[in-house]
């Protein structure tokens, strides 16, 4: 959810087509069908409005083909007043945490999108659930994989459906890096590094709090090389192996500063990953093959990726990323089908990151088991 301000910030069980990473760089995602079936925008109610939604998700709706904002909800007065003039949110529209579940009587709402402290995920997807609207929830999904499993049940049962915000699978550069990975296009990956590091400010930010964040450098930004690491190869790890470093005991006192992990896939690939709270510059991964390498560097932001292959550069005009995201969302609920970045997905992840904290705990191996 959170990217250093100096470069800010089950995928498809098949290959990608160039087609599609074509279709997504030019801003083409819906069918003519779907197109002509469903001209509206569904609503969007924006759940929490830090800096996140103010710069990055905010401005998205600009660009969406299939979403708009519709309300808001925040704690905080002065940031009703400054949104309801600036978007022309109405009134009625508006919500705070308290009021929260009369979202079930807003017609105007079709999905909730939540940009929350971690520990909030949970119970807010499941309030959204339970009050009748799809859920397209902030990475990491939750603090624990029992919270993802409750969100999974909570929206099965409501009928509804969840995804989580994994926008670097809408990117294009990303896209063809695992087409081209899931194709061996160049061979087989035998090994993979990959890392996201920034050096983070201020010390008493929620971030640094254990009981709001679960985790530190690890749940913020290390789960875009884990998530990378799965989708090139297209597996689960099968065991990890994990060291965490502190050079500062007091301003991590709570959560991970910087965290180094193996992963072992099933196939014998090796993925050696990284993530740090204390230095700028990580942002990258590197998939070396039988026959030469395919890598990102910049990998995760929210523009300006660069890919580049053993057979010379790529390049895609860069999308939103978050409006390609939410379009996607909507068109999933459209039609009625599975999101790629669905609950299941986001339980997948927090599987491994509780994987790589037993390790270090234990300073053993550890196998994930689902």
């Amino acid at each position: 959810m959170h990217q250093p301000n100096f470069n800010r910030r089950d995928f498809l069980n098949t290959s990608v087509s160039a087609g599609v990473v074509a279709g997504l760089a030019q801003g083409g995602y819906f069918s003519a069908s779907t197109q002509a079936n469903e001209n509206r925008k569904l609503g969007v109610a924006l759940v929490g409005l830090g800096s996140l939604s103010t710069n990055q998700i905010a401005p998205a709706f600009q660009k969406s083909a299939r979403c708009k904002l519709a309300a808001i909800v925040t704690g905080t007065p002065e940031k009703e007043k400054s949104w309801s003039d600036k978007y022309g949110i109405g009134r009625d529209h508006i919500y705070n945490y308290n009021s929260f579940d009369k979202l079930a009587s807003d017609d105007s709402v079709d999905l909730v999108y939540i940009v929350l402290p971690n520990s909030m995920h949970a119970e807010y997807t499941i309030r959204a659930a339970k009050a009748g609207k799809h859920v397209l929830c902030e990475k990491p999904m939750a603090n624990s994989a029992a919270d993802c499993r409750d969100m999974i049940s909570a929206c099965q049962a409501a009928n509804r459906k969840l995804a989580i915000g994994y926008r670097c699978q809408y990117e294009p550069h990303h896209l063809k890096c695992m087409e081209m990975s899931r194709s061996k296009e160049l061979g087989a990956i035998k090994m993979i590094e990959a890392g996201f590091a920034f050096k983070i400010g201020d010390p008493k930010q929620w971030r640094l709090n254990k009981k709001l964040a679960g985790g530190g450098a690890l749940m913020d930004v290390g789960v875009y090389a884990l998530q990378a690491c799965r989708h090139l190869t297209g597996e689960e790890p099968a065991v990890i192996t994990a060291q965490e470093t502190k050079t500062d005991a007091v301003k991590f006192a709570e959560v991970d500063e910087s965290i180094t992990w193996l992963m072992q896939f099933p196939s014998g690939v090796l993925a050696y990953c990284s993530t740090s709270y204390n230095f700028n510059g990580l942002n990258r991964f590197n998939a070396f093959t039988e026959n030469g390498f395919v890598r990102m560097d910049p990998a995760f932001s929210y523009s300006g990726n660069r890919m580049e292959t053993s057979k010379g550069k790529v390049e895609f005009d860069a999308p939103d990323q978050f409006a390609n995201e939410m379009d996607a969302f909507a068109k999933c609920i459209l039609e009625n089908k599975p999101s790629k970045v669905s609950g299941e997905e986001g339980l997948k992840d927090l599987l491994a990151v509780e994987a790589i904290y037993k390790s270090i705990e234990t300073r053993t191996s550890v196998k994930v088991v689902a």
